[in-house]
């Protein structure tokens, strides 16, 4: 007897060709959790375990032809990862829309870990203004939720950002404080998370790498976890320790950040 297809989770973000980040990172991180990765890419990427060098938008047109080939499978969660053009914004919203009801997890990759841009500033007012109503959870580090949040750059209140994006009818913001600590937590990383109801935060200990793919991983994990018909905040606090364990089992390239190691034997998930 064949097994049932496990949850179907629709993952719209960029190929990384290294496999830390994007696609790759995406649905293994899935299939780690439970779920089965569907892919459409919105952006091919040239970039290395340092830094991006170009990011080519995906053909909009070429993105909804995909998802009609694969609408008839029963989708039960929703990854969006990298969005690079206005075009390809639209045709992310436009699937979305395709399945309502449809919890939607979305992970604003906005700069590379090298620091190259992957963004602009009209870009990011598109994202907040018209995508973030289909959102249940967003997942920024601290620089992304700065970056979204330009009427609060006068303080350093994360709190402030992240309810100045639910006021725009985001559900939820899940906080990671990997990439800029807060004051007293420098052993340490902070995950907030953000919603009308409450507020809930969960600690973990700071390996001392870098790593390339992170956010991807913790991401598309929340959807996987989601899809399988957890409560987000369970799928938040599962999510967390599937991350925790592929970084801390992470592999080391001959140069570069981390990469990831999502294999279920290596995260004992």
């Amino acid at each position: 007897m064949r097994q049932p297809l496990p949850p179907v989770v629709l993952v719209l973000a960029g190929h990384d060709p290294t496999g830390g980040a994007g696609l790759i990172a995406d649905s293994e991180s899935i299939a780690a959790c439970g779920g089965w990765a569907v892919t459409i890419p919105t952006a091919f990427t040239i970039q290395n375990c340092h830094n991006v060098v170009r990011v080519v938008p995906t053909d909009a047109a070429l993105m909804g032809q995909m998802v009609d080939e694969i609408a008839m499978m029963p989708v039960a969660a929703i990854k969006l990862g990298l969005i690079s053009s206005a075009s390809t914004l639209q045709a992310a919203i436009a699937i979305i829309r395709r399945f309502p009801g449809v919890p939607v997890v979305a992970d604003p990759v906005l700069k590379a870990g090298g620091g190259t841009e992957l963004s602009t500033p009209e870009l990011r007012q598109q994202y907040r203004d018209q995508l973030l109503a289909h959102v249940d959870i967003l997942t920024p580090n601290r620089a992304e939720l700065a970056m979204l949040t330009p009427e609060c750059q006068t303080t350093d209140d994360d709190t402030a950002r992240a309810v100045a994006l639910l006021s725009l009818g985001c559900q939820a913001v899940l906080v990671s404080a990997t990439d800029d600590p807060l004051p007293g937590t420098d052993d340490q990383v902070q995950l907030t998370l953000h919603s009308p109801d409450n507020t809930r935060q969960w600690q973990w200990p700071r390996l001392p790498e870098q790593f390339h793919g992170s956010g991807c991983t913790l991401s598309s994990a929340i959807a996987a976890r989601l899809a399988v018909g957890e409560r987000l905040l369970t799928a938040c606090e599962q999510a967390q320790h599937y991350t925790w364990q592929s970084l801390s089992h992470g592999y080391q390239p001959a140069s570069g950040q981390c990469l990831p190691n999502r294999t279920p034997r290596a995260s004992r998930f």
